[in-house]
Parts: C-alpha cells; structure tokens; sequence
C-alpha cells in the first residue's frame, strides 16, 4: 500500500485505486486505444476501462502477450469488448500501419491513452532516435497525429468529448540545462540514462500542453492531458535487471501497486470531473505541480516543430 493516502479535491488520493475512481462510471460506446497494453499500468488500464463497459484496443509489441491478457479479461468479464492490435512503438513504421490499419477499419476514437514507456541505457531506434526520446515520445507524437482525423470526427458524430492522456512522470524533473537536447538527442558520449527518461517524460508533458492548444484553436471537442502514475512497481526498469531485481524484492513495499497506478490514468480518462480539462498535469487523481520547463510555452513549441522534422521527414 502506498504510504501518501491523504485525498486531495478530487475526493480521490495516491491510495484510490482505478477501480475506486471510476466507480459508477458507464464508458459503454466509447472506444479507447491504450499502448503498451499487455502488462503493468497499461494492463490495469485495460482491465478497468473494459470493466466500465468501454471497447478497449490493445496497442501491444507482443500480440500473443496481449491475447492472453484479453482472454484473462473476457474471464473476469465477459461483456468485456477488447481487441488486440501490434504496434511497436519504437518504430515509426510500425505505428504507421497500426494508424493506417485502424483508420480503414471505420472504428471511432473516443479515448487515446499513451501509455508505453521504456527506461533503458543507450540505444538508438530503427529510425535512427534515442531509444527513451524515440519510444516515450516521438512514436505516441506521431501516432496522435495520425489518429486526430478519426478522434475528431468521432467527436463530432457521437457529440462526447474525446480525451487523449498521456502518461509522462515526476522524472520529468531529472532533466539536463534547458530541459531539451535538441542537438545531443543521440549522443551517446554525453548520455545519462536517468536524465535522457527525464528528457522523454519532460517531452510528453510539454507535447499535451502545445496539443492542448491546436485543439482548442481548432474546436475539435477533444482535450488532452498527462499524467504522473506515481512511482510503481512495473517491468519498466526490466532494462536494468539489477535495479529491476530490488524493485522486485524490497521497494515493492514503498511505492504503489499496479492498480493504484493505473488510477489517475483512469481518472484522467473517464471522470466527470474532468470533462472540459485540457493542458493540465495530473497526479494521485488531482491537478498536480510540474516543473517550470514543463510549463515553458517556447519550449513547448520548439519540441512540436522538432519532433514534426523527425515524423515528417521530406
């Protein structure tokens, strides 16, 4: 049980768990893609957004992995509507075709929650990025860019708000000078594993807030928010087995479990308090404090016209 449970205005607090937040909630005719589904946060999303009655999209690397999490789910529930679909969010081709599959599939988008992530050391991507700045957010960059045709339109035809989340951290914090290394991207002479996450969970909080922008300029009935999940223990650390192994045996014990992690993305996601909210940070199912680079407008701009160069190569 995590250790911090006082409740803030919400009502709901760092204990309340995805269940709790979402309770009463009826999502049924919303349909939602979460990545990096088949396991941890990602999984308990899914798990509790099916249970509330919204179509669900596994966005997953493994798809057998996923399967097998979705026949789980139709186990405990068998109204549950969850589907499977592979992406790797690494690569930028692979989110191509999921798009591309998806949008010829005539589905609306209510819900877009990107959520896979990665802490690794130095690599670099198939395209040629920073494994953590390529993965965390360059890939859920351009796979919302390409999905905003479909969230739009399914918010005009079904006249519900859309909501895309998305999942950054507190370590947006551990960041170097500047926040952003536009020009150091993929140096690995200069490479910090816990600065680089940073950079990555730095980039998707300042993505939401630049979308949360476009889409109020455009009126496009959507809002767009990230997120801290707080510290959990997850198989994101699976890169570092010797970090990854006292996670397992000890701090387990001082941080949240998985469904009081997936709770302010639930929240996020569904509650009513919500509704109208875009270009806010959430943490513990409250409006939470982020870092003044996260709230930097130029900066925030600067990495949408950036990461553009690096989705949109001519």
């Amino acid at each position: 049980m995590w250790i911090l449970g006082r409740k803030g205005s919400s009502g709901f607090s760092a204990c309340s768990t995805a269940e709790e937040v979402t309770q009463g909630i009826d999502g049924t005719g919303l349909t939602s893609i979460v990545t990096g589904a088949s396991s941890g946060i990602g999984k308990e999303t899914t798990r509790v957004l099916a249970l509330r009655g919204v179509h669900v999209v596994m966005a997953v690397r493994n798809t057998d992995r996923g399967t097998i999490v979705k026949e789980a789910i139709l186990k405990e529930n068998s109204s549950a509507k969850v589907d499977v679909m592979e992406l790797d969010v690494s690569s930028m081709a692979s989110v191509r075709k999921l798009a591309s599959e998806y949008t010829s599939s005539g589905h609306p988008l209510n819900l877009l929650i990107n959520n896979a992530g990665v802490n690794a050391p130095f690599a670099l991507t198939e395209d040629n990025i920073e494994l953590m700045f390529g993965t965390n957010h360059i890939g859920h960059f351009l796979l919302t860019n390409l999905l905003f045709e479909t969230m739009k339109s399914t918010a005009r035809e079904s006249q519900r708000e859309g909501r895309i989340v998305i999942v950054a951290s507190e370590g947006h914090r551990l960041v170097p000078r500047g926040g952003i290394r536009f020009d150091k991207i993929n140096d690995e002479s200069s490479f910090n594993v816990w600065s680089a996450y940073g950079q990555s969970k730095l980039a998707n909080i300042l993505h939401a807030n630049e979308l949360a922008k476009h889409l109020k300029e455009e009126g496009a009935g959507i809002t767009c928010n990230s997120l801290d999940p707080g510290p959990v223990a997850t198989d994101i650390m699976r890169h570092h087995s010797i970090i990854n192994g006292l996670v397992n045996m000890f701090i387990k014990y001082l941080v949240k479990n998985t469904p009081q992690g997936a709770a302010t993305t639930c929240y996020v996601a569904l509650h009513p308090q919500v509704k109208g909210v875009s270009g806010e940070y959430f943490s513990n199912s409250n409006v939470g404090k982020r870092t003044a680079l996260a709230k930097d407008e130029e900066l925030a701009k600067k990495l949408w016209d950036f990461s553009l160069s690096l989705t949109n190569p001519k």
